[in-house]
C-alpha cells in the first residue's frame, strides 16, 4: 500500500499529512504567508517530505484544500512536479467535488473548503448532530444537523491575531506568552492579559456553543462538540464544552474525501 498526501493550506500555516493504510503516520507544517516561487516551493516541500522519511515514489495520490487562493496554484504545480501525480489522482476540494453532505448556505461557494472537509470528517468520526470549533487564525464554528447536513456557522476573531492586533495598537502593552495563568484575577499586566485572552476566548467559545445548541433542532444532549485547529490544544482544556479534541480533523477529512472521489483511479 502506498501513501496518500493530504495538504491543508490555511491562512497561517500549510499542514501536510501522510496516510498509509488509512492511518496518519506523519504531519508537518510550512508557513502560508510567504509568496514562494515555484522553485523555492519545490525545494522546501521536497526537503520536508524527505526529512519526514516519506518515499516520494510511494505517494499514489494527493488530496488538498485551500483558503488562500493566491498560493493555491503554486502548491498544485509544485506538488505535481515533485510527486509526478497526474490530475486523475490529485483532488483539490472545490465546487463540484463529491462530499456526501448537503450544504445549506446562501452561497455555497462562500463556505471555506476546510469547513466542508471538517464537516465530512466530523460526521463520519463523531456522529451527528455535531458542532465543530476550529480554533486557529480565526475561531470558526460549524453546525451539522441530525441528518448530516451542513447548516451554517459563525466566524469570530482568532486568539493570536487578536492579541497581536491589540499589542500593535497600544503603547504600553507588550507581547506576552499565550498560556493560561493560575488565577483569573491577574496581579500584573502579563497575567491580566493572559487571563483576558485565554479565559475570555474560552468563554466566548463556550457561550457560542450554548447558542448553537439552542438553534440546532434536536435534543441538546445528543449534540456532540469537537475542537480542532492549530490552537485547540491550548484552549480546549479550559472549557468543559468539548466532547472530542482532534487537531488533525481536516487531514482526516481530506483522506475520506479522496476515498469518495478517487478510490477507483489507482491500485494503491
Amino acid at each position: 500500500m502506498g501513501i496518500l498526501l493530504t495538504v491543508d493550506i490555511g491562512n497561517t500555516n500549510t499542514t501536510i499529512g501522510a496516510f498509509e493504510n488509512d492511518i496518519l503516520i506523519k504531519t508537518f507544517r510550512i508557513g502560508s504567508k510567504n509568496k514562494y516561487t515555484i522553485d523555492e516551493l519545490n525545494f522546501i516541500l521536497r526537503g520536508m517530505i524527505n526529512d519526514n522519511n516519506i518515499q516520494i515514489d510511494k505517494i499514489y495520490g494527493i488530496s488538498m484544500c485551500s483558503v488562500v487562493p493566491t498560493i493555491t496554484e503554486s502548491y498544485i504545480h509544485s506538488l505535481k512536479n515533485i510527486t509526478g501525480i497526474e490530475d486523475k489522482n490529485f483532488l483539490n476540494i472545490s465546487p463540484g467535488v463529491k462530499t456526501g453532505i448537503k450544504i445549506n448556505y446562501d452561497r455555497i461557494n462562500d463556505v471555506g473548503a476546510d469547513r466542508i472537509v471538517d464537516a465530512v470528517a466530523g460526521g463520519l468520526l463523531y456522529g451527528k448532530p455535531l458542532i465543530i470549533v476550529d480554533i486557529g487564525t480565526a475561531t470558526v464554528f460549524d453546525a451539522i444537523d441530525a441528518e448530516g447536513n451542513y447548516i451554517g456557522g459563525s466566524i469570530a476573531p482568532g486568539l493570536e491575531i487578536s492579541s497581536e492586533s491589540m499589542i500593535s495598537n497600544t503603547s504600553q502593552l507588550r507581547k506576552f506568552e499565550l498560556k493560561p495563568p493560575t488565577e483569573v484575577i491577574g496581579k500584573n499586566t502579563v497575567h491580566s492579559l493572559q487571563s483576558g485572552f485565554l479565559f475570555g476566548f474560552s468563554d466566548l467559545i463556550s457561550g457560542m456553543i450554548r447558542r448553537f445548541k439552542k438553534e440546532i433542532k434536536t435534543n441538546q444532549e445528543a449534540i456532540k462538540v469537537v475542537a480542532t485547529g492549530g490552537l485547540c490544544d491550548l484552549l480546549a482544556p479550559l472549557s468543559d464544552s468539548f466532547d472530542f479534541v482532534d487537531k488533525n480533523l481536516t487531514l482526516t477529512g481530506l483522506q475520506k474525501l479522496y476515498e469518495l472521489n478517487k478510490k477507483n483511479n489507482h491500485d494503491g
